[in-house]
C-alpha cells in the first residue's frame, strides 16, 4: 500500500522560494508536493480547465459533472481534493455549492516551478 502523504493545511497559496533557486527545504517541498498531488489525476485537470474556462460564472455541482460527463459524487470528490489544496473556491448558497478555480493560488504554484512562466 503506498504511503500517505501527511495531512496539513494547503489551503492557502503556496509561498516559497523557485524551485530553480537551489535546494528548497523539506517543508516546503512537501507544501509544493502536496498541490501537484492534487493536479495528478486527469479529472482534476478537466474540472480546473472546465472551471477557468466556465463563460456560465460559478458552475454548481450538477453543471460540472453534465459538463464533464462525471457522476455528481465523482465530481464532489475531486473538488474537495483540489479545494483542500487550496485550487478551487466553493460557496454554498441555498441547496447548491458553486465552484471556482482561485487563480491566485494556480499562479503562485506556477510561479515555484518556473518563475518566468506568468510575465
Amino acid at each position: 500500500m503506498p504511503k500517505a502523504l501527511p495531512v496539513i493545511d494547503i489551503s492557502a497559496p503556496v509561498c516559497c522560494a523557485p524551485v530553480a533557486a537551489g535546494p528548497m527545504t523539506d517543508e516546503d517541498a512537501l507544501n509544493v508536493a502536496l498541490r501537484l498531488k492534487a493536479l495528478a489525476d486527469p479529472a482534476r485537470v478537466k474540472l480546473m480547465s472546465y472551471l477557468f474556462s466556465s463563460s456560465a460564472g460559478e458552475p454548481n455541482s450538477g453543471d460540472l459533472a453534465a459538463g464533464l460527463g462525471l457522476t455528481e459524487s465523482t465530481v464532489s470528490h475531486h473538488l474537495t481534493q483540489l479545494r483542500k489544496a487550496g485550487l478551487v473556491l466553493s460557496e454554498r448558497r441555498g441547496m447548491n455549492m458553486f465552484h471556482r478555480a482561485h487563480p491566485e493560488a494556480m499562479q503562485a504554484l506556477c510561479a515555484v516551478l518556473d518563475p518566468n512562466c506568468c510575465r
